[in-house]
């Protein structure tokens, strides 16, 4: 079972900044539950990728286990899970991407 987690502080500035249109933005990050392969691949850093998913000109960057997302079919990944951790606007990517790397470096994934 895939299970996709957005981090508290990411859900209220989702809400914050978007509104109505909140609920568009939270069903398409659920839809990795039913296509976890989803998403642009960033970087990796120990094991864990960095992915995004693009709404508009905004990127939504999430954490996976990289080992199970690039050998493991669609019907076989079990027990993963997908944590949503920042977003950014097209202009302030780079100092975001930056910034997940330093924490996934420095703290690992529960930094987050």
């Amino acid at each position: 079972m895939v299970k996709v987690i957005i981090t508290s502080k990411l859900e209220e500035r989702i809400n914050k900044v978007f509104k109505k249109e909140s609920v568009e933005i939270f069903s398409l990050m659920l839809s990795l539950e039913d296509n976890p392969k989803k998403g642009k691949e960033i970087s990796s850093i120990g094991g864990v990728l960095i992915k995004e998913l693009k709404y508009k000109k905004f990127r939504f960057y999430f954490i996976i286990d990289g080992y199970k997302v690039k050998y493991l079919s669609s019907e076989e990944l079990k027990n993963i899970i997908i944590k949503f951790v920042r977003m950014s606007e097209k202009n302030d990517q780079q100092k975001v991407i930056d910034e997940i790397k330093y924490i996934l470096r420095s703290l690992g994934e529960e930094g987050f």
